[in-house]
């Protein structure tokens, strides 16, 4: 091994991003009304937005390409690990919310939490707005990798085979060539932005203590989902664990599972136990139905403003009822930064009768933590992975092999 390949590693090159990134925007808030800070803040926010636009467009095109061939190639069984997948995912959602749950009764009625988070720097607007609309939404292109995949096997269509294996390698190109080289200076922007806000040091210490709950409530979810993985499976979880840094740390910056999928894939493809036609279909479909970590999040949040305003937090009945429904929104939440809270904003008001004070601060004090709860979710879906691994070794699921170097 070189002596530096940990230098041109993507971890230190996503640590690097996002250190120089809180150290620029620092200065420029301190510096804040100049004419060369405002000329680097519009450079900041104008190419932040474009790479974002770049990144944005190319989710479904990754969705498709992963999704779609993978199906195809576990034939027969297709359907079955579909199924499989959707249950493990849900199971995991829910299990989160209860937990959560569970744990706002303990925890909220000893809080005493601080509500202000206002005084925040205003970004200047993008100067050059390049906007790069995607082919299709993202749930859009999960239904069409799904049906295309099932629709392909059940006809034995090798001519559409051929193309969506052609096409899944098109699309590694795009990521290894194109979405990793940016990865890094989208995040070391969106960091620079957030500190020149303020949002590091002023909305942060805010809700620290709720947000320092929620992060271990985190850690024990994704600990529990690994070591019933791991038992589940046969295989060493911490083999899954140990990869998955890069790809917690680029959920962190980009705030989004569909966002991190590049490199949540390139992470899986190193864990050893996973099955590599499993981490091919597993992967990009958890991304998008398996929210466990913005789920656990959401319902502490709730509980704690409902707390905050209304003097209470809501009845056992009505907890459980939020808890149900909100894991069935997660499946079909985009994977998104809000995506979960904003799906779920119908439950939010309908179930838990928040008025729009409740929702602005839910909206609020989630985005302040989103990139954690996204990091949780990124991460747990090597923990179902893993689950789908022992399934199809259980059940006698041949394995087909997919030589791909992501």
């Amino acid at each position: 091994m070189k002596k530096n390949s940990f230098l041109s590693s993507l971890p230190f090159k996503l640590l690097i991003g996002v250190v120089l990134g809180i150290i620029i925007g620092l200065i420029l808030n301190a510096t804040d009304g100049s004419a060369i800070t405002t000329a680097i803040l519009n450079v900041v926010v104008t190419l932040k937005y474009i790479l974002g636009q770049v990144i944005t467009f190319c989710v479904p095109l990754i969705i498709i390409g992963f999704i779609a061939p993978s199906i195809t190639k576990l034939g027969n069984n297709a359907s079955r690990m579909l199924g499989v997948a959707i249950v493990i995912a849900y199971a995991s959602s829910l299990g989160a919310a209860l937990f959560s749950m569970a744990g706002g009764y303990l925890l909220i009625p000893h809080l005493s939490i601080a509500t202000n988070a206002e005084g925040l720097k205003a970004l200047p607007d993008i100067v050059f707005e390049l906007a790069i609309p995607q082919i299709m939404p993202v749930m859009s292109a999960l239904v069409f990798s799904v049906m295309i995949g099932l629709a392909a096997t059940w006809n034995h269509a090798k001519l559409i085979t051929g193309v969506l294996d052609e096409f899944q390698k098109i699309v590694l190109s795009l990521v290894s060539k194109i979405i990793i080289p940016i990865l890094p200076v989208f995040i070391g922007f969106t960091f620079c932005a957030l500190a020149y806000e303020g949002s590091i040091t002023k909305q942060l210490p805010v809700f620290l203590q709720v947000i320092i709950i929620v992060l271990i409530g985190h850690y024990i979810w994704m600990a529990l989902l690994y070591g019933i993985a791991g038992a589940y499976s046969g295989e060493n979880p911490m083999e899954v664990v140990k990869n998955y840094g890069p790809a917690y740390l680029t959920a962190v910056g980009t705030m989004s599972s569909a966002a991190t999928l590049a490199v949540a894939l390139q992470c899986a493809d190193k864990c050893k136990p996973l099955r590599k036609d499993l981490v091919q279909f597993g992967i990009p479909l958890f991304a998008n139905i398996h929210l466990c970590g913005s789920v656990l999040t959401e319902v502490f949040f709730c509980m704690t403003i409902s707390k905050i305003l209304y003097g209470s937090v809501p009845s056992l009945g009505t907890m459980v009822l939020f808890c149900v429904l909100l894991g069935i929104f997660a499946i079909g939440a985009p994977g998104v930064p809000g995506g979960t809270v904003m799906a779920s904003l119908g439950i939010i008001t309908g179930v838990l009768k928040f008025d729009d004070s409740g929702t602005a601060l839910m909206l609020t004090i989630f985005a302040l933590q989103d990139s954690f709860g996204t990091a949780c979710n990124v991460t747990g879906d090597g923990a179902l992975t893993l689950i789908l691994t022992g399934y199809a070794k259980k059940h006698n699921i041949a394995e087909q092999h997919i030589n791909i170097d992501l």
